[in-house]
């Protein structure tokens, strides 16, 4: 009897919990979804180090301590039961060639092919990749890999900072901005309408997107530069990354249009409507020292995924004055500050759930993803330098893949820095170093006029 309780990974039964619904959606079949966060790194790659620090910190989390169990829970519902962590299983770290040619085409080459290989459901559904991969930006490459259903891209972001410390004091974990809560309650009722319809354009992801490998590049740019718009034009960071995207993406699809050099190509452009998924924190703010103490101590908090989503809608098409891509993005942001949106996406989801069960769920879930054209996300990160077991980080790059969209944009803070991450199904769109150059320029051209009008003063 003894044997058959520890047969399973030393599985402790009654140590168990059923999955949120929003984890049951990530792993159905259609709708399989994991994060990917690459961080650079200032010092060669010490696996040693991380493994230690992870036994002390993720590896006493009771997410990443837990295996995934989808018939044998309480009336056949699927749970997550607590099991031993063999932490060296979850950091794997290739062999590299010293002299690799081209290192960063290389990290883009690994993370894609990561996008093709699930995570062992025999074990917690995490895994850390160390690179000894010097890259244009890093010395050595750490990615992590976490499946979604473990928790919401606002919950595991900050959990992985609860995990680093400022570099300056090796005590002290990071200094991060609380985020207000932007959208409030209010009559709006924007999820009604026209939710179906996006233009058909070069953007649009193809049947089985969700399927294909993914690519992943970025790009860093100057937080000043866009905290310095954000005070010239009375918005908010989130705003003024809103209309940087609307610009990029215009001044990308106009030169994909003119290479079809059709007359049709060229009126879409004039008529375009697009837009963007959002997900939406709906939990109260945990900060990152409850997150600590939480591997410290073992304790249990409340965990999971817990967001809803919103559509927004991007107003593109190339304009001659650039800050009128910033007015429209605040005008409609503003508008859905409003919105009872999000709230009523994740109601409306429980109830599809418990009436119609997962597969009803899901089939409304994708609807609503393949009605608009990409995700969207921005994140606050630290104000200053951190470190992660011992390893100073040079950026932070978060992003997701699973779902079905051709194109996920990220924006994270990380000290003076914003790290644009570009995600794309290559079979539509070839060219994102293309795209992520264009946000790049959209910002230079938004700073300048700025700058060239005198609406920025010096504080």
């Amino acid at each position: 009897m003894g044997g058959e309780k520890n047969k399973t990974r030393d599985m402790v039964e009654e140590e168990e919990e059923p999955l949120s619904p929003c984890s049951r959606l990530f792993n159905s079949p259609d709708f399989n979804c994991a994060i990917i966060v690459t961080m650079g790194c200032k010092v060669k790659g010490n696996p040693p180090a991380i493994i230690e620090g992870l036994k002390h910190t993720l590896a006493n989390h009771p997410r990443f301590s837990s295996i995934l169990d989808m018939k044998n829970g309480k009336k056949g519902k699927p749970r997550w039961v607590r099991t031993k962590v063999r932490v060296e299983e979850h950091v794997i770290v290739p062999d590299i060639e010293p002299n690799t040619e081209n290192p960063d085409q290389y990290l883009e080459d690994y993370i894609s092919k990561l996008t093709t290989v699930p995570l062992d459901l025999s074990k917690p559904l995490w895994e850390i990749h160390v690179l000894c991969l010097k890259t244009s930006n890093a010395e050595s490459i750490g990615i992590l890999k976490i499946h979604h259903s473990l928790g919401d891209g606002m919950s595991l972001m900050s959990l992985f900072l609860a995990c680093t410390r400022k570099t300056s004091d090796p005590e002290a974990l990071p200094t991060v901005a609380v985020q207000k809560k932007q959208f409030g309650p209010s009559c709006y009722t924007g999820f009604f309408n026209k939710i179906w319809w996006d233009t058909e354009t070069p953007l649009l992801a193809k049947p089985g997107s969700e399927l294909k490998p993914k690519k992943f590049v970025y790009r860093i740019i100057s937080f000043d530069d866009v905290k310095l718009v954000k005070n010239a034009m009375n918005m908010t960071v989130n705003d003024v990354l809103l209309g940087v995207t609307q610009a990029g993406l215009s001044r990308y699809l106009s030169r994909r249009y003119d290479q079809e050099a059709t007359p049709k190509s060229k009126d879409l452009m004039r008529r375009i409507r697009l837009r963007s998924a959002i997900m939406i924190n709906l939990r109260p703010n945990t900060g990152i020292e409850a997150l600590a103490d939480m591997m410290a101590k073992k304790s249990k908090c409340k965990w999971g995924n817990l967001f809803g989503y919103i559509l927004l809608p991007f107003s593109l098409g190339l304009e001659t004055d650039p800050l009128e891509y910033l007015r429209r993005a605040k005008v409609t942001v503003d508008r859905k500050k409003q919105s009872l949106e999000a709230v009523f996406s994740m109601a409306f989801f429980k109830l599809i759930l418990k009436v119609m069960g997962l597969k009803a769920s899901v089939v409304l879930v994708r609807k609503v993803i393949h009605s608009t054209t990409l995700s969207f996300s921005n994140v606050v990160g630290p104000k200053e330098e951190i470190t992660f077991h011992g390893h100073p980080l040079s950026y932070i790059a978060p992003s997701v893949f699973g779902h079905p969209h051709a194109l996920t944009l990220h924006f994270q803070s990380y000290e003076n820095k914003v790290i644009i991450s570009v995600t794309a199904d290559p079979t539509v769109i070839p060219d994102p170093h293309k795209m992520c150059d264009d946000l790049v320029e959209s910002l230079k051209l938004i700073k300048s006029s700025v700058l060239e009008r005198g609406l920025y003063e010096m504080e």
